[in-house]
């Protein structure tokens, strides 16, 4: 999700496709019928796709890490 706070119209849509691009081998990880939701801030506008995919990663540890948490609870 790129709203229009992180710039213009062809400012979303690199951020869309770089954000897609780091996605694509991540994805294969989910479980399937997982939804998953990534919304882009201001600031992924000027980040490097090195920083966007440190923050990606990092984000989706914290994801996973708590739904596998929540699966061993027995919490849905």
């Amino acid at each position: 999700m790129v709203s229009r706070a992180v710039g213009n119209a062809v400012v979303r849509n690199t951020v869309r496709r770089r954000l897609r691009h780091l996605l694509r081998d991540q994805v294969s990880g989910l479980s399937p019928g997982t939804l998953l939701v990534v919304r882009a801030l201001p600031s992924a506008a000027e980040a490097s796709g090195q920083r966007l995919g440190r923050d990606l990663d990092a984000a989706l540890d914290v994801v996973l890490t708590r739904a596998r948490r929540a699966e061993a609870e027995g919490v849905r």
